[in-house]
């Protein structure tokens, strides 16, 4: 029996190995890499090399999107105090859910998901209302779920650590950059 596509959205290489060998027990796994929230283009690029490495070493289908930091930005105008996980947050899941909803839609894809949730310091319940929201939007399936459960975030690391991933320290925006003490020039 043929597996049906998954489209995993990526939020980075560390995040994925764990999430994408859950996955493949069902599906098969094509993975979008779409992080316009990513700062410096520096880093965006480190994270787009690995994870170009790592789809190359697991041979999954890898499509790289354009990195639209402006259109990020434009998102996000307004929201610029907002906390971490708060409304900010949401409208960054928002940008990337709706695109990986309109590749999968575009490629034929039903089913599609991220790997936003297997870090501890994201909502699911945000996660899985803005992918509901982006699958109503283009006639797809959003697929919930929440990898950090049954320790999936302790074993995302495991495995990056064993693949050699290189791991960032923040989530990848100018704020979270910002609130980790860093260079935060936009």
């Amino acid at each position: 029996m043929t597996k049906q596509t998954l489209l995993l959205h990526a939020c980075c290489a560390p995040c994925s190995p764990h999430v994408i060998n859950l996955l493949r027990e069902e599906f098969t796994v094509s993975v979008l890499f779409y992080n316009p929230n990513i700062h410096p283009e520096e880093e965006y690029r480190k994270r787009e090399a690995e994870i170009i490495a790592f789809s190359e070493k697991e041979k999954f289908h890898l499509i790289v999107a354009e990195y639209s930091v402006a259109k990020w930005m434009e998102s996000v105008a307004g929201l610029e105090n907002e906390p971490e996980g708060g409304e900010r947050c949401r409208v960054c899941f928002r940008l990337r859910l709706e695109r990986t909803a309109l590749e999968a839609a575009e490629r034929g894809i039903v089913f599609f998901t991220t790997t936003l949730s297997v870090s501890p310091h994201k909502n699911v319940k945000t996660i899985n209302e803005e992918g509901n929201r982006a699958a109503g939007i283009y006639g797809v399936k959003f697929r919930e779920e929440n990898f950090k459960k049954k320790d999936g975030f302790r074993e995302s690391c495991r495995q990056a650590e064993k693949h050699g991933m290189y791991r960032q320290d923040y989530c990848g925006c100018v704020f979270s950059r910002k609130k980790h003490g860093k260079n935060a020039r936009p």
